[in-house]
């Protein structure tokens, strides 16, 4: 996986990671940061089972974002299958944090699915929150 100048090599083989790490790192003046850890907001952890990610850091910097921190949890913060109707009140005044926010929740369903449909019915009010 490559993401701007973060390259991850992963894979079954380790001889064969083994041997191309010194030619990636001629190629392309790199250096090998070892096991990974974190990337991109991902906190990744392994054990016999496998390997385990997280965004445990991520969510926390979107509650703390978001003025939430000292908010409690719920089980499903919306009802599946619910119903919208446009509301008559004034639009957000900052609509770019409310995007922002949005956009952040919605790299966070990359380990939380179960947020899916909640992001998804957000993201319908981008335009004009």
């Amino acid at each position: 996986m490559l993401y701007v100048n973060d390259l991850i090599m992963f894979g079954n083989d380790s001889a064969t990671i083994t041997t191309f790490k010194p030619y990636s790192r001629d190629c392309f003046k790199m250096k090998d940061l070892g096991s990974l850890k974190y990337f991109l907001g991902i906190e990744v952890s392994r054990s016999a089972s496998g390997l385990f990610l997280c965004q445990r850091k991520y969510t926390l910097d979107i509650i703390t974002e978001a003025g939430l921190s000292g908010a409690k949890p719920c089980g499903f913060p919306i009802e599946q299958n619910h119903r919208l109707s446009l509301a008559d009140g004034p639009l957000l005044k900052d609509p770019e944090a409310y995007r922002r926010l949005v956009g952040r929740l919605v790299y966070l369903v990359v380990t939380r699915p179960d947020l899916a449909y909640s992001v998804h019915v957000l993201s319908q009010f981008l335009q004009e929150p």
